[in-house]
Parts: structure tokens; C-alpha cells; sequence
């Protein structure tokens, strides 16, 4: 299948280069460009895309403008083409917000052809996101058949242990202990899972949470306070050897590993380069195993959206360790590709829609 794409953008070098990049692989391809917003809701009629790279900055009408007019009138999967800067990062959370599905980094130059340093990356997120459950489901493959139906009340999904009972409102979860920590992983469309899940959870939250969201270092600080200013729990971006709280929230910063630390009362936060071999810097993987290896109480464990597979093999070691697990359905997923890799490890406790996720932890921790 060939996906069909409108390049967005003011610029000509940037244009042409986005296509460039995306022709050169041979399921894609760029069908028309749109050198501002006006132009890209014309060409949107004109062209029917499958998707859209869009800038953010331009005349007449800006991308987020754009944007809000896209999702009200031909919601289509849009991937966002940001800057790095901290402007930059704000109007990309604000797109996120308003329904892009994700971003790749721009050049502050249009000149510097580090750019096609991105390729790669801005390939495969067109290809997952133009296919995203989001807008439509993608048709079943032999090679990845369907996960079974997400269950509407709690079901493991871990034999040989039976079913247990659906909870009563305001209960723990039957047969699952009380867990003493609160760790999720995301990637692509996790700031918009994040933003729907922890809103949700009261101030009285009784264990420290810590997350991995794939991001850009410039990016981790603006979406944690974006967070604390919405949510009841506290929000921030984790430093280096803090004690952990209950009631807080704990943002990977962008670049960086974090980790579980052994000393304190709760445990700290642990920040660390290393291992600089593994793919994502923050990694929901070396989190998920720092806890599975130090952490000595319960833990529960959460994967939400995302491409790739960070976190399923973490996941399955916190499982052997006695914690609770849950992974996003796939059919509110951006992209169900790290809750697969997990579930397919058979270490998947729970599969749940993004809109019951909040209560399953809210029942959980019987608050």
C-alpha cells in the first residue's frame, strides 16, 4: 500500500527536502505540498491524504490554526514538524493537545542538511502513524494478528490464573497487593494518554510515579509543568538524587536515563548516561529493570502507546518480581507497538482502553 502525503511548510528547501526524504522510500510518497495553512486545507480537498507533515510557524495561517481547522473538519493523522527551542516546545505540546499525533525536530537552520540525519525516523512515524487506530483500524496481518478484545472489566490475561471477580467501585484490584510504586512508559502519543490519565488521579495518590515519555530534553521540562498546572498529584521533571514522594509525579528529563535509586525512605531518582547503546535515551526498559532490580516492595507497571518495543522486556522482569501490569488496548492506541511487544511477552495483566485506565489505578490504590 502506497501512503499518500501533504508535505506543509514556508519553506522550499524544506519542502523538498521532507520529500526527498520521504520518496526515497518506495511506499511513500508525497502527492502534493502547501506552502502555508490556507494552501494546505485546499490541497487537503483537493488531494485526500492519508496524512500531513505540518509546520508550525508560517504566514497567513499558522499550523496550529491549521491544525484545530484539520481536526474539526478532516481528522486525519498530522505529524508535526517542530523545532527544538523552548518556543518551539510549547506549540508542540499545544499540537499534541489539539490532535497531532506526534512530532519530528527541525533544523533551526534550513540550510544545515543534518537534517537528513531524520530520515529514518520521519519514514517509519509516517508509516505508524498514517495507519494509526486512532482515525481507522489497520487490517489484520498474519504476521500480527489482533490482540483479543480489550476486557471492559479487569481480566488477567496471565493463565493458568483464573478470572477474578470485576471490583466493586473504590476497591483494590482482587488478588493483586496494594503496590508501593507507580511506573509508566510512552512514546508516540503518550503526551495525550498522559494528559487524559493523570488529571484523573486525586492529590492523595499514595506512592511516587515515575515516567518515561519519550521526548527531547528541551521538551520534558515544558510538558511536566504543563502537567502539574491540570493535574491534582505535583508534576515535575525528576532530578538527580531527589527523594521520592508520594503524591508526585516523576518526568524522565529528555537525554537522560532515569532510574530507580535504593536510599531513602521511598527510594530517589537516579539519572545516569548509561547505557548510551540502548535506542531511547530515556528508556522505559532501563527504568522498568533499575525497579525490578533494587525496588523491594510491589510495584505497578504501565505501558501506553507507542512504536517500538521499550518496555515489554522491563515489564516482563517486574512481572517475575510479583508486580501488577497493565498495557493500553490497542484500539485507543496512537501506535500499538510497545503494549504488543509486552503482551506478546505474556506478561500483560491487564489490557485496558485508554479512557478505564485511570480507574484501574484509582481501584487499585483505593483512592
Amino acid at each position: 500500500m502506497t501512503i499518500k502525503i501533504l508535505v506543509v511548510d514556508d519553506s522550499p528547501f524544506m519542502r523538498k527536502s521532507l520529500q526527498k526524504m520521504l520518496e526515497d522510500a518506495p511506499d511513500l510518497h508525497v502527492v502534493a505540498t502547501a506552502r502555508d495553512g490556507i494552501d494546505a486545507l485546499e490541497k487537503i480537498q483537493e488531494y485526500q491524504p492519508d496524512i500531513v507533515t505540518l509546520d508550525i510557524e508560517m504566514p497567513r495561517m499558522d499550523g496550529l490554526t491549521c491544525l484545530r481547522k484539520i481536526m474539526a473538519d478532516h481528522p486525519m493523522p498530522v505529524l508535526m514538524v517542530s523545532s527544538l527551542t523552548q518556543e518551539g516546545a510549547q506549540a508542540t505540546l499545544d499540537a499534541l493537545s489539539i490532535g497531532a499525533l506526534d512530532f519530528i525536530p527541525k533544523e533551526s537552520s534550513f540550510a544545515s542538511m543534518s537534517i537528513l540525519q531524520i530520515q529514518q525516523d520521519l519514514q517509519e512515524k509516517v508509516r505508524r502513524l498514517a495507519t494509526s487506530p486512532r482515525f481507522h483500524r489497520a487490517p489484520p496481518s498474519a504476521a500480527h494478528p489482533p490482540a483479543p478484545p480489550a476486557p471492559t472489566a479487569v481480566k488477567p490475561l496471565l493463565p493458568p490464573r483464573p478470572a477474578p471477580p470485576t471490583p466493586a467501585a473504590g476497591t483494590g484490584i482482587p488478588n493483586s497487593p496494594q503496590a508501593e510504586l507507580l511506573v509508566i512508559g510512552s512514546s508516540t502519543g503518550g503526551p495525550k494518554a498522559l494528559q487524559d490519565i493523570l488529571p484523573a488521579l486525586p492529590a492523595n495518590l499514595p506512592v511516587p510515579c515515575l515516567i518515561v515519555q519519550h521526548m527531547p530534553s528541551t521538551f520534558t521540562k515544558p510538558f511536566a509543568d504543563r502537567l502539574d498546572g491540570i493535574c491534582q498529584v505535583h508534576v515535575k521533571e525528576a532530578e538527580q538524587g531527589e527523594p521520592l514522594k508520594a503524591g508526585t509525579v516523576y518526568i524522565a528529563p529528555g537525554g537522560i536515563h532515569m532510574t530507580y535509586g535504593a536510599r531513602g525512605p521511598k527510594g530517589c531518582i537516579d539519572l545516569s548516561p548509561e547505557p548510551v547503546s540502548s535506542l531511547h535515551r530515556p528508556s522505559v526498559d532501563v527504568l522498568f529493570l533499575s525497579v525490578s532490580e533494587l525496588f523491594r516492595g510491589q510495584a505497578f507497571a504501565g505501558i501506553l502507546t507507542g512504536m517500538g518495543s521499550d518496555g515489554a522486556k522491563g515489564m516482563e522482569q517486574l512481572k517475575r518480581k510479583g508486580a501488577y501490569t497493565l498495557s493500553e488496548a490497542e484500539e485507543t492506541c496512537v501506535v500499538y507497538g510497545m503494549p504488543r511487544a509486552a503482551f506478546e511477552r505474556g506478561c500483560v495483566d491487564t489490557v485496558a482502553p485508554l479512557p478505564e485506565i485511570a480507574g484501574h489505578i484509582r481501584r487499585h490504590f483505593r483512592i
